[in-house]
């Protein structure tokens, strides 16, 4: 103990409303952990990013550009928005049948969670108010939400192996896509094994519910494994694994001639396979938990890719902070729109994780 029990200082500690402070200060801190390290993670990256920029040679080059290039860039990254909404339409019919016309807003508004709350916890909104809207649990809509992302990661992986060889890139990238390469391949085929033997898969989970959990918590946590099971549906079938592969490349594809149409509001010139590892780089470092939007993590990769392509790195990093910027604000101010729309409240949000853990009302 800190202090002997009757000591003045313990005294002091243990008396209203001291305690009740101090409890206090424990909750918040305890709460915004994550969301602390992640602004110490951004702050970490943006040091990187930052620490070698020329204030008035970036201040140049943004004050030169010429931001109309960045129009046709939207345009093309809303097709790939509108891509991404097939590929979840696809995978949910096996769930449940939703038209592209519904399910886009849905799309938007989980990009747009992504962009302004930590944790990625737009994904966990996605599937909120697709199950308030279509009535898909929460569970088989996250377990395809997950398969998406371990696509993605498999994408941006590809991206990386098409650059790399082609590109000096430093060390430490080079580690962190052996690392990642790991993770998505590593759990693309544990996904796979589950989907292509769900008799197996379900005998197994229900057997460690059995044993490990206490009564009360076995059927909620059944319930949540049984729909999980059901959303990997999409990965029995070849033809649907091929299916959602070649989309998701329309996906990345699209969003890297964003990156080729932005690059042309800037003074430099890069062939197209170096803005695909760019992309691959900078979407892989994203993963890793940062603040909300992504700050630091997107930048500083972006600005070393280009700055190891011979591309000036002031010209890099102002090129850098646009494109991240021409990336959050119109997803997010559309997501914003729809959110709005549907009458999404924060007593809402703050009640996702209740919903998300096995509620009753996530039964159906």
């Amino acid at each position: 103990m800190l202090f002997e029990r009757d000591s003045l200082p313990a005294l002091f500690f243990e008396r209203w409303p001291f305690r009740a402070f101090w409890s206090m200060i424990y909750t918040m801190m305890r709460r915004n952990l994550r969301l602390w390290l992640g602004v110490f993670i951004s702050l970490l990256f943006l040091y990187l990013a930052l620490r070698k920029m020329h204030l008035g040679e970036v201040w140049l080059s943004l004050r030169t550009a010429r931001y109309f290039w960045i129009l046709p860039g939207v345009a093309v990254y809303f097709f790939g928005v509108w891509a991404r909404t097939w590929r979840w339409h696809y995978m949910l019919r096996p769930v449940k049948a939703v038209s592209l016309t519904r399910l886009f807003p849905v799309v938007c508004i989980g990009y747009m969670g992504n962009n302004i709350y930590p944790a990625r916890a737009g994904e966990l909104l996605r599937a909120y108010v697709l199950r308030r809207r279509e009535e898909v649990s929460v569970s088989a809509s996250l377990a395809t939400i997950i398969v998406e992302r371990v696509f993605d990661g498999v994408i941006m992986l590809l991206f990386v192996f098409i650059g790399l060889p082609l590109t000096p890139l430093p060390g430490e990238w080079r580690n962190l896509v052996v690392a990642f390469s790991l993770l998505f391949f590593g759990a693309l085929g544990v996904f796979f094994v589950i989907a292509a033997s769900p008799q197996r898969s379900q005998a197994l989970y229900n057997w460690c519910i059995d044993r490990l959990l206490p009564q009360r918590f076995q059927g909620p946590v059944r319930g949540i494994a049984d729909r999980f099971l059901e959303g990997l549906h999409c990965l029995r079938s070849g033809k649907d694994v091929a299916m959602i592969f070649v989309t998701s490349i329309v996906v990345w594809l699209a969003e890297t001639v964003k990156y080729w149409f932005v690059m042309h509001a800037f003074n430099f010139a890069v062939p197209f396979y170096v803005l695909m590892l760019m992309n691959g780089v900078v979407n892989l470092a994203t993963t890793i938990p940062s603040s909300p939007g992504y700050v630091g993590t997107f930048d500083a990769p972006g600005i070393e890719v280009l700055d190891a392509f011979g591309v000036n790195r002031d010209i890099a990093t102002a090129y850098t902070l646009v494109l991240h910027f021409a990336l959050w604000l119109p997803i997010t101010a559309l997501g914003a729109y729809y959110m709005w729309r549907e009458s999404v409240t924060w007593r809402e949000l703050e009640a996702m994780p209740a919903v998300a853990s096995g509620t009753a009302k996530d039964s159906k």
